[in-house]
């Protein structure tokens, strides 16, 4: 039996179960900074958020699959020194998918906008990407996970696009600067890194549904953040590269149509060859 058939239908429980795993090793081993009754609240306000967002709107119920990958997102990355944050950052991601689409589709990764909103706001968030160390055999568990869900849910090639259009700015800096190569190993081997490409640029319900169109988004979001990261010098470059990028989606999609992305569950997973559809879906 080839492995993929023993692997669950919605790639979601797969992102599920890595993801609380990554949580699971950050508490437990590299002494995260993260107080054990915050993922709980988080998880909390995520699913009373979509439960009433659900109702207000009267949308269709979608279960609380994707709150919970929201939740594990902003308990791995969102870093805080008030109780109220968590929740906030969780209630201003599960909401935006309902009030901020286009045609149907949300237009920001909950996890990204929720972080994004939490430190624009207040001084008591921040991200911290460097939290992970530089372990190779733990950097190389995240990648294979992650490679695994993304092309699981059809969206590796906003994964690979994005960080191969990444280590090739990285390198081209090292040579213009004249730096030694292992600096460049050493740039590449995070861990946040590995978690922003393989479970937050690849979310297939904001990527652009047809594949030229996602490569084009992905190379855009390297490329601002390569600008942000060594232009600007901003921190957490990524994470607003990501943001600033994602209003562009519906516009690629109205220039390049394509089949929309749906969960196991509504409709069969659409290629990128199928027709295009709208979907009023908020998760």
């Amino acid at each position: 039996m080839p492995p993929a058939a023993v692997l669950p239908r919605d790639p979601r429980h797969l992102q599920i179960a890595f993801l609380a795993s990554f949580l699971a090793a950050g508490v437990g081993w590299l002494g995260f900074d993260v107080p054990v009754w915050q993922p709980p609240l988080i998880l909390l306000t995520a699913c009373v958020t979509q439960w009433a967002m659900t109702r207000l709107m009267r949308a269709p119920p979608v279960g609380h699959l994707s709150p919970l990958i929201t939740s594990l997102g902003l308990s791995l990355l969102l870093r805080t020194d008030a109780f109220w944050v968590g929740p906030f950052a969780a209630a201003v991601a599960i909401s935006s998918k309902f009030v901020l689409r286009v045609r149907g589709k949300h237009l920001f990764n909950p996890t990204n906008l929720g972080l994004v909103v939490a430190m624009l706001l207040t001084p008591h968030a921040w991200c911290s990407p460097s939290q992970w160390g530089h372990s190779g055999a733990l950097l190389g568990w995240f990648a294979a996970f992650g490679l695994a869900v993304a092309h699981r849910s059809f969206r590796s090639d906003v994964s690979l696009a994005f960080l191969g259009a990444w280590v090739l700015l990285k390198a081209a800096r090292i040579f213009y600067l004249g730096a030694p190569w292992a600096s460049l190993q050493h740039q590449l081997s995070a861990g946040g890194l590995i978690l922003f490409t393989f479970f937050m640029i690849s979310d297939p319900k904001t990527t652009p549904d047809h594949r030229v169109g996602r490569v084009l988004y992905a190379v855009s979001v390297a490329g601002l953040a390569f600008f942000l990261l060594h232009g600007l010098w901003w921190q957490n470059a990524l994470v607003w590269a990501l943001c600033l990028v994602s209003p562009l989606t519906p516009l690629i999609d109205r220039l390049l149509p394509c089949g929309r992305f749906q969960w196991p569950g509504g409709r069969e997973l659409e290629r990128k060859d199928a027709c295009a559809s709208v979907s009023s879906q908020p998760a």
